[in-house]
Parts: C-alpha cells; sequence; structure tokens
C-alpha cells in the first residue's frame, strides 16, 4: 500500500502482477477485465505449497507430516514453510485481491487466517465420501455489513471448478452483477509463469498503458468495515474421537441443540465398545459463533478423547 501511493503521488506505474497467482493474469482480470461488474465475492487456490500437499494426502492417503516432507524434498515446499502451510502467504494474496475487487484499502489485519496442520488423511477420505473436497482456500466477500477476508481449510462440492483444481496450480474466481462467475486456473508460482506477469507489467509499461494501481486512486478507496470471522454464516463438517459407549451422542447433539445447530447428517465408523471411535457430524447453516460456542462444550465432554476437528462447508 505505501508502495502503491508512492508511485501514485510521484506519477509513475506500478506493476504487480507476479504478486498474486503466478502466471494467471488475476490482478489485470480483476481491475480492468471486470470493471464493469460490481463484484460481490473473489476467492481462489492461492499457495500452490498447500494444494500439492492436499493432493498428495488425497491421492495417496498421506498424513500432512509426510506429504509435506514429499513437497519440501521436490522443492514445493521451505525448509521452514510456515508462511506457507500456515496460511500466511495466501492472506497476503487475498488482502490484494480485496481491496482490488472492492476498492478498499490493503487490510492484512482483518484476514482470519487458519492453515493446514490440522487436516488428516481421514478428514480428506471422509470430505470424499460426503460429497466434497478439501482446499485451501482465500474467501472475500463483499455483505450489507462490510468486507469479510477469511483463509483456511474448507469442504468445496466436488461438482465446483475450484475442486478440480489440483497440485501445484492455483486458481482465482470472482463473482459479477453481469458477469456472473469466472474462473481462471493455472501455474501460480514458478520461473516460467512469474516471468510471463512480470513480462506482461513491463509490455504495459513500454506501451504506455496506465491503470491506477487499485483501479482507483488512493482518495477513492472505501474503507469498508471489516466482517469479523464470528458472523460467518455456513455449514460445518466435525469429526470427533469418542469413547463408544451409551449416552455419547445425545450429549453431542444436545450441545448443538443448546446453540440452535441442526445435523444435517451424522456418520460413525464402526463399533468398538468401551474404545476410542470416529464420528461424524455435518450441520446445516449457523453462525460461527454458535458453532464455537458448542464446540467448547462438545470439547469438555469427559467421553471426547481427542481435540475435534472443525473444517467449514462452503456452498460456492
Amino acid at each position: 500500500a505505501e508502495i502503491a501511493a508512492s508511485a501514485e503521488a510521484k506519477g509513475i506505474p506500478l506493476g504487480f502482477e507476479a504478486a498474486v497467482a503466478g502466471g494467471i493474469p488475476a490482478i489485470k482480470a480483476i481491475r480492468e477485465g471486470l470493471a464493469g461488474n460490481d463484484l460481490s465475492r473473489v476467492l481462489g487456490i492461492l499457495n500452490g505449497t498447500c494444494n500439492y500437499i492436499l493432493t498428495t494426502m488425497r491421492e495417496r492417503g498421506r498424513e500432512f507430516a509426510e506429504a509435506l516432507s514429499e513437497a519440501q524434498k521436490l522443492g514445493y515446499a521451505e525448509a521452514d514453510p510456515s508462511f506457507d502451510v500456515d496460511g500466511i502467504d495466501a492472506a497476503h494474496k487475498l488482502a490484494i485481491l480485496a481491496a482490488l475487487a472492492f476498492g478498499r484499502p490493503v487490510d492484512f489485519g482483518a484476514v482470519h487466517v487458519e492453515g493446514i496442520r490440522a487436516v488428516s488423511a481421514l478428514d480428506i477420505k471422509l470430505a470424499e465420501e460426503l460429497g466434497y473436497r478439501i482446499k485451501l482456500l482465500g474467501i472475500a466477500r463483499r455483505a450489507d455489513g462490510g468486507v469479510e477476508t477469511r483463509v483456511h481449510p474448507c469442504m468445496v462440492p466436488l461438482s465446483h471448478p475450484i475442486a478440480r483444481v489440483d497440485g501445484v496450480f492455483n486458481a482465482v474466481v470472482a463473482e459479477g452483477d453481469f458477469v456472473g462467475r469466472v474462473v481462471l486456473e493455472g501455474r501460480g508460482a514458478g520461473a516460467g509463469p512469474t516471468a510471463s506477469a512480470v513480462v506482461a507489467d513491463l509490455i504495459d509499461i513500454a506501451r504506455g498503458r496506465r491503470t491506477p494501481v487499485w483501479g482507483v486512486g488512493d482518495g477513492a478507496l472505501q474503507a469498508l468495515p471489516a466482517i469479523p470471522m464470528e458472523r460467518r454464516v455456513g455449514a460445518y463438517y466435525l469429526r470427533l474421537m469418542v469413547m463408544d459407549r451409551p449416552g455419547v451422542i445425545a450429549d453431542v447433539t444436545a450441545a448443538l441443540r443448546d446453540h440452535a445447530i441442526s445435523l444435517e447428517s451424522m456418520l460413525q465408523r464402526g463399533r468398538a465398545p468401551g474404545e476410542a471411535v470416529p464420528v461424524v457430524v455435518t450441520t446445516h447453516d449457523c453462525e460461527e459463533s454458535q458453532m464455537r460456542a458448542a464446540l467448547a462444550r462438545i470439547e469438555a465432554l469427559e467421553s471426547v478423547v481427542e481435540r475435534p476437528a472443525l473444517i467449514r462447508i462452503e456452498a460456492l
């Protein structure tokens, strides 16, 4: 944001197409190609390392640590992978996309950020059974109260194009009032894709094409309120490891009921009286604050032997 303000003050162009989604012309598409639309949502797979790890976990049944180690050996992940796997890199990119899409100042601090370390091979397998695929998504959405920006693992319907973006590929989806849904997919990193984006900016400069950094001047940006994560509304996947004994399911459903959360489905894999077994619950839409309160109560149950795994379901 500081560089953009300085460039505008000096009347010089600033090219940064390679900053988001590598070789995908996401910035030009949102800032220029879709300028005739009011955008309601921008989302995407913005980190190829995470997408590669999740793809490997699904295709080979690997756990997170194994898939990460393989990604490091192939050069897709750094020796310290935190920036990628904890969602920070994707959040930086989402903050830029949200500024372009909604004409607001870049606000990284407003982005809710979660990574993929807690996603298990079992969650990925169960997601497939339920008709979903797990992806780390960055989602920016404009609503009446402002703009929500969040990065976290999501269960995406298998029918959505972004569910089929695998490996190190990235994808950006924009939704406009006239154009509808636009999906861009391609390589998000690497020498060739990065060079492609940088040279496109150089060609614009050589041809004298000038576009305001954010599509509008700094003075026209609107400081739209940030919608907190607690107000996110949607469905949820919840996996519990519980002791297989009478009354356990009743305790879990009572916690959900008392926080006005209705169940869509429940799966229990096998029986092992007196042993821990996985129980999977999916819910209908509710507010994040309701789910968090119910989750705290469920986690405190004596019969719940591990921290519950929660993944948000995105209808998209």
